[in-house]
């Protein structure tokens, strides 16, 4: 089983490269599921026709109980990627960390894994804050490899820099390692130099570029990934290119 962990500051496309790896390893044939870390619970929206879905903690909130069974929890949407959001805290009540921690566990409680029995897993995670809530993917041995998603932007590489060496600190355990850095262009200055000056100073190498595109935008509009909407475009030839390295690596 192929389990990674996408990390990246807030807004710089972690999603994006989150939901399009899903759908690029699914039309491989693999079973996927993908698991939304981020209050927002807006990582599936775009394998799920743009239609939300409702998250484990609004549900355990609302319901004031804990699911029974993993349809309550959890929806396939595009090449039959299961699709799970662990949302959030009410806003300002509670530590969003902490509904990571507890979604997991209602995960395990589930016997997610066993059940579905997938090939690849995918963790898209707010990348900000590295807590112990938010390093859960990586420090209980959910995930065995991280992405990190960056632009040329200096907080981008300033969060990058901090996930790395949150990473680092659980080299010892037998954790998860990063694979690599993916390059999200935003056209800023210089910006394949400083991200291949960070790439040569972290010691990670850049293992996927994609360009900035308003394809990606336009797909999106319609809550499609690229991958759905022209999987023979150079785009989604990118995601494709970056989920083969990925399985290469398991080899």
């Amino acid at each position: 089983m192929l389990k990674v962990a996408i990390y990246g500051k807030g807004g710089i496309g972690k999603s994006t490269v989150t939901s399009n790896l899903a759908a690029a390893f699914a039309t491989m044939g693999k079973r996927v599921i993908q698991i939304g870390c981020d209050p927002k619970a807006d990582s599936t929206i775009n394998l799920l026709e743009g239609k939300p879905l409702r998250p484990v903690m609004n549900y355990m909130r609302e319901e004031d109980e804990e699911p029974e069974k993993l349809e309550d929890i959890s929806k396939e949407g595009f090449g039959g990627v299961l699709c799970i959001e662990t949302g959030g805290p009410t806003p300002g009540l509670g530590c969003a960390g902490r509904g990571i921690i507890a979604t997991f566990q209602l995960l395990e409680d589930l016997r997610l894994f066993e059940t579905y029995k997938p090939d690849v897993v995918l963790y898209d995670v707010l990348g900000d804050v590295v807590c112990g809530g938010f390093a859960a993917p990586i420090r209980e041995g959910y995930a065995e490899k991280v992405l990190i998603v960056t632009s040329g932007e200096k907080m981008a590489l300033y969060a990058a820099n901090n996930i790395s060496s949150a990473v680092r600190n659980f080299e010892d355990r037998s954790y998860a390692r990063v694979f690599g850095i993916v390059l999200n262009h935003r056209n800023v200055e210089n910006e394949v130099q400083k991200v291949q000056a960070f790439s040569k100073e972290s010691g990670i190498p850049i293992v996927g570029e994609i360009p900035r595109s308003d394809e990606i935008i336009r797909y999106e509009d319609q809550g499609q990934t690229v991958i759905e909407g022209n999987p023979e475009s150079e785009i989604s030839r990118r995601f494709y290119d970056l989920a083969k390295k990925l399985l290469e690596s398991e080899e």
